[in-house]
């Protein structure tokens, strides 16, 4: 018997988990941080009130997510290290530039409202050119959807009364046109 290498083809692949249990396993980080943030952008519209802390956490959450996107895909130990190095260089930047916004002299620029919007448009960005930067079109994604919020938020803001009177309208007409049942003689 010769004592030979076992080549890479002669390995049996690892088991894999398959359908829509594994996908949503694998897509479950971003699922989290997508509901986080409607949650965050709901709660910004609806209440008046900024959400400065909540989306620091964002922030650093997204970057932990970034982080373990790309981790599978570091082929050595200085990969890795560069990896962590770079992105968390991003994302404390990120965090740096939100808290510049939120200095007491910028504050005088802007209302509290409209810096809350102008710290998550930076989250936004920071997302975006986070997911170009690893090849992940999901946290780009995240970061599309976290910047269409900010003129959805401001839309609806001021477009709460004609909102209002549509969806009046349109339960109006549902009532006036819904067929009812008829009575048999």
């Amino acid at each position: 018997m010769s004592n030979s290498a076992i080549t890479h083809d002669e390995v049996a692949p690892l088991p894999t988990r398959s359908g829509a249990t594994g996908m949503l396993r694998r897509k479950l980080p971003y699922l989290v941080l997508l509901v986080l943030a409607i949650v965050g952008i709901a709660y910004t519209n609806f209440s008046h009130q900024p959400l400065n802390g909540f989306w620091e956490f964002l922030t650093i959450a997204t970057g932990l997510v970034c982080i373990a996107t790309a981790w599978p895909r570091a082929p050595d130990r200085s990969a890795r290290f560069r990896l962590v190095w770079t992105q968390a260089l991003h994302w404390i930047t990120l965090l740096v530039a939100m808290n510049l916004v939120l200095l007491p002299g910028f504050q005088t620029l802007l209302p509290t409202q409209a810096s809350s919007l102008v710290v998550l448009m930076l989250l936004a960005l920071g997302t975006v050119l986070a997911g170009i930067n690893l090849s992940s079109w999901e946290i780009s994604f995240l970061g599309v959807a976290l910047a269409a919020s900010v003129p959805a938020i401001v839309w609806v803001k001021q477009s709460a009364l004609f909102l209002l009177i549509a969806v009046m309208l349109i339960i109006g007409l549902g009532v006036a046109f819904w067929p009812r049942g008829r009575a048999t003689t």
